[in-house]
């Protein structure tokens, strides 16, 4: 079980100083995302050269890439075109996901539009499906990020969509199902479907607490993923995202050497 970090807890800086600070907190492994650090737009206009040059940057600070993130909520827009052109976007992105090495890709399952939850939800299903196909053929994992605002938000539709596009796993941030009161019974039975976890520490009605103020317990975490034999990327992910859903401010630096700290502790008992 490789310990990794995202790039987003320094989206204030450029790809390479945050890649770098990551490096110099003593990781060696980042999970990386679309968002300030890579603008998927540009990517598409020539995704292999983008891809290697990332991909040489990070090799530079003798770093692996773990997980990209694409974050395109609107790939089950209302609009027809508007998907279509998601999903054009989204077959660009797979060959940058090729030149940069990433073992695998998380996705949105899509947000909640005008029209309702149904509607986005049934919308979603092909369209996840098609990428589902699409990244299986590049010989990807595809994962989707049951997140808050989106259509499968919980426990109990994280299941439902996966049950409908069945080549779909998990990237598990279990901070959004503490942020919605889910207790360990409700993380604990879907620990099994994830291929990749992202942990901050959060509390009920706050998606990002310091430390001393979370409700995840790592070493529960720690002895239920060695118990499942969990070979994926325990990856921590703090946010600048201050407000959404209640996150707190925090040290970034040492909210994430708190948890690197307390995950080696766990596993070495």
């Amino acid at each position: 079980m490789i310990i990794a970090c995202h790039t987003w807890a320094y989206d204030n800086l450029s790809l390479h100083d945050a890649v770098g600070t990551i490096a110099r907190l003593g990781f060696r492994a980042v999970d990386i995302g679309s968002g300030p650090h890579l603008n998927l737009g540009e990517i598409a206009k020539d995704p292999e050269e983008h891809g290697l040059r990332i991909r040489k940057m990070v090799d530079d600070f003798n770093m692996d890439i773990t997980d990209l993130y694409l974050v395109m909520t609107h790939v089950n827009s209302p609009d027809p075109n508007t998907r279509n052109m998601r999903l054009r976007m989204y077959d660009r992105m797979l060959s940058f996901a090729e030149a940069l090495g990433t073992p695998g890709i998380t996705i949105s399952p899509g947000i909640v539009h005008s029209d309702g939850l149904e509607h986005s939800f049934a919308r979603a299903i092909p369209c996840l499906q098609y990428m589902a196909d699409l990244t299986e053929r590049r010989g990807l994992r595809i994962s989707f990020e049951p997140h808050l605002d989106s259509v499968a938000p919980d426990p109990e539709s994280a299941q439902k969509m996966l049950k409908a596009v069945p080549k779909l796993r998990l990237t598990l941030d279990i901070a959004h199902w503490i942020a919605q009161g889910s207790g360990w019974r409700e993380i604990k039975q879907m620990l099994p479907y994830a291929a990749h976890i992202q942990i901050r520490q959060a509390q009920k009605g706050k998606l990002q607490t310091p430390f001393a103020k979370g409700k995840l317990d790592i070493p529960r975490l720690i002895e239920e993923l060695e118990t499942l034999d969990y070979q994926g990327i325990l990856s921590i992910e703090y946010m600048n995202a201050v407000g959404w859903h209640g996150m707190m401010p925090v040290d970034t630096a040492k909210e994430i050497l708190c948890m690197r700290d307390a995950i080696r502790q766990a596993r070495q008992h």
